[in-house]
């Protein structure tokens, strides 16, 4: 037994290590121990739950969940298991079996303030939020230097509704844990909101002090202030955007009425008429894959492409393209020319201010007769024809879009105006094109 024990206590020690170094060939070599240890003692409980963290670690969370829930049966009252078990849940989105997990933990009486915290942020992501509110008071109470507390319990208030409480709880989060990024984020994105810009460049003009390489300060900075506006969004600043709203992405679109693909489906379907699945179909920027279903009607091939990871995690679920592939669209549109006959993106060229690199690519990618179909949103004309907005995305003047299809020798087919989602309760007005190629 003391074997056993001592093998655990190395691969433990091991897969502290590998996380450290973040390092999926060490975490590898830990594996490979904790499977060693269960080949000999196949209900070891504390070799089962920490590789059940180590393959979640890998990104195999379904093998995680079953492991960590075999530990639990062999030491049925460890609150960590039951805290870890929540954790893997949560980051799948089943919050309600998630919920049940911390709750179990914190019923066992020693997973404390993190177990809290984390069933809050379930309960707010299954929409519970007073429920919420009140789990993050308790995780305060036995921990009030809880910066990942404060920081949620602010993101709570913002969806209650109580902007002045949570701009306190944000600020108490910042002062715990001054590298916390996601609560100066959040800080901002909530002064903004509530008219008060000064602050909210403040912080934002602070955080790119601290943080000088952190593309979302960057961009956010400029886009506040005006000042040094990029021709685009920076990759950095669109993949950390998406990457983080990948798991909720889809249930946060549903809250905001969007519309973008809808729009660009019908604008396909007058265009083009009955679907043949006989053309090769690009969906550039494809996220989730909201464009997926849609679009494998028209194709014979299906590709998606997108910078962000965990959004092609999760569009790759959808089984519906034949390819799926992390790269910036106009690198990707200019290295496969005369390769499409369609190429579709929805909601992805607002993070383009000229689009005339893109155009350009877009041009190359196509065959002659092919079609692009996008959306971007409207505004109205200035000297340039785009305009960066405080939330970091571009918006186009019809006239601006006319002309970079015209100089791409795009010849526009389609364009209607229509309201992409809502914000705040109000529309947002964006133009639904569609151009040809020769």
């Amino acid at each position: 037994m003391r074997k056993v024990e001592d093998a655990v206590s190395l691969a433990i020690g091991m897969h502290r290590e590998a996380f450290l170094a973040r390092s999926d060939a060490k975490l590898e070599r830990a594996r490979a121990v904790y499977e060693r240890i269960l080949q000999g003692a196949p209900e070891q409980p504390d070799a089962l739950h920490y590789l059940g963290v180590l393959m979640h670690q890998l990104g195999k969370s379904e093998r995680s969940i079953d492991l960590i829930r075999r530990a639990i049966v062999a030491r049925p009252n460890s609150s960590e298991m039951y805290n870890n078990l929540g954790n893997v849940l949560k980051e799948q989105g089943r919050a309600l079996e998630a919920s049940a997990a911390y709750r179990t933990a914190i019923d066992l009486g020693a997973a404390g303030a993190d177990a809290e915290s984390n069933l809050g942020a379930t309960l707010k992501a299954a929409g519970q939020i007073d429920d919420a509110i009140a789990a993050f008071e308790r995780a305060l109470a036995l921990d009030p230097d809880h910066a990942g507390a404060h920081h949620n319990l602010g993101n709570t208030l913002v969806r209650a509704r109580k902007p002045a409480l949570a701009v306190a709880h944000f600020q108490k989060a910042i002062a715990r844990a001054p590298k916390l990024s996601a609560a100066r984020y959040s800080l901002a994105q909530t002064l903004r909101h509530e008219e008060r810009m000064h602050e909210a460049i403040e912080v934002l003009r602070e955080w790119a002090r601290l943080e000088p390489s952190n593309p979302t300060a960057a961009h956010l900075l400029a886009a506040c202030s005006q000042t040094e506006v990029p021709d685009r969004a920076s990759d950095g600043f669109v993949r950390a955007a998406f990457d983080a709203l990948a798991e909720t992405f889809d249930d946060h679109l549903r809250d905001l009425e969007y519309r973008a693909p809808d729009l660009v489906a019908a604008a396909i379907r007058s265009d083009l008429g009955a679907a043949h699945a006989a053309l090769d179909v690009l969906d550039a920027g494809c996220g989730t894959g909201l464009c997926g279903a849609f679009l494998r009607s028209y194709a014979r091939r299906l590709v998606g492409v997108d910078l962000s990871d965990g959004m092609l995690a999760k569009a790759r679920t959808l089984g519906v393209y034949d390819d799926l592939v992390g790269a910036e669209l106009t690198a990707f549109l200019s290295q496969h020319a005369l390769s499409y006959d369609l190429v579709v993106s929805a909601d992805a060229l607002c993070y383009f201010g000229d689009l005339g690199q893109v155009g350009a690519a877009i041009s190359t990618a196509l065959r002659p007769g092919g079609r692009v179909a996008f959306t971007v949103e409207h505004a109205t004309p200035g000297p340039e024809g785009f305009r960066l907005h405080p939330h970091g995305r571009y918006s186009h003047s019809e006239e601006y879009v006319r002309s970079q299809l015209a100089a791409a020798g795009l010849s526009v087919r389609w364009l209607e105006r229509g309201a992409l989602r809502r914000e705040r309760g109000e529309p947002v007005e964006g133009l639904v094109v569609v151009a040809g190629s020769g």
